[in-house]
């Protein structure tokens, strides 16, 4: 009996994986990552026996979920290689599970170690481990100065129009719109809350 719920629970934990492995990709924060934050901090968790290594990244609410998804891995991990392995994913699958679901973001399957998620959020990182912020301020700086003079330059150039060409006058409306937004943006982000993660689904480009 002990043996076909521990056969069940193995198979509940494949299929559970296999529908991470097929998700779509999309462009996502770090957190859901093999080789992100959240699943490093699994896995020291599972190796150290210590559940509060991991509850740190999810919601108080998540809390009882996360504690017994830990215990019946730790549980399976004893049965061999393979269980090990598999329960171990299980357990990353459902901790980015709920820690994106505490941001308010859709989880979209764990991604594969070793993603270019561009230059701004290893630097952050890095200014974290160095304790130094310089480079990643010197970094946003050049890049949000680049966007600015970039728009500004193409807004400029279409702001002298024909005014009998509508269609000349909507392009350069459509210049200035994204313009105005882009700056507006710029300075919200500095000046307002910050959120978990952005919504995945809007497209916002900041370049």
């Amino acid at each position: 009996m002990q043996r076909q719920r521990v056969i069940t629970y193995l198979a509940s934990l494949a299929a559970l994986f296999a529908v991470g492995l097929f998700l779509p990709v999309k462009l996502s924060a770090h957190c859901d990552g093999m080789d992100g934050p959240v699943v490093m901090a699994a896995q020291r968790a599972l190796e150290r026996g210590d559940v509060n290594t991991i509850l740190i990244w999810v919601q108080k609410k998540d809390e009882g979920e996360v504690r017994q998804a830990f215990e019946k891995t730790l549980a399976v991990r004893k049965l061999g290689p393979e269980a090990k392995s598999l329960a171990d994913m299980y357990f990353f699958e459902t901790v980015v599970r709920l820690h994106r679901a505490g941001e308010g973001a859709p989880y979209t399957g764990l991604k594969p170690a070793g993603r270019d998620l561009g230059p701004a959020i290893p630097a952050a990182d890095k200014a974290l481990e160095s304790g130094s912020v310089e480079q990643l301020v010197k970094l946003l700086t050049h890049s949000q100065q680049e966007g600015i003079r970039n728009h500004f330059k193409d807004t400029l150039a279409k702001r002298d129009f024909d005014k009998g060409d509508v269609e000349a006058g909507r392009t350069y409306v459509k210049a200035y719109v994204e313009f105005v937004h882009y700056v507006e943006r710029l300075y919200e982000s500095a000046n307002g809350p910050v959120h978990g993660h952005y919504a995945e689904s809007e497209e916002a480009d900041m370049r």
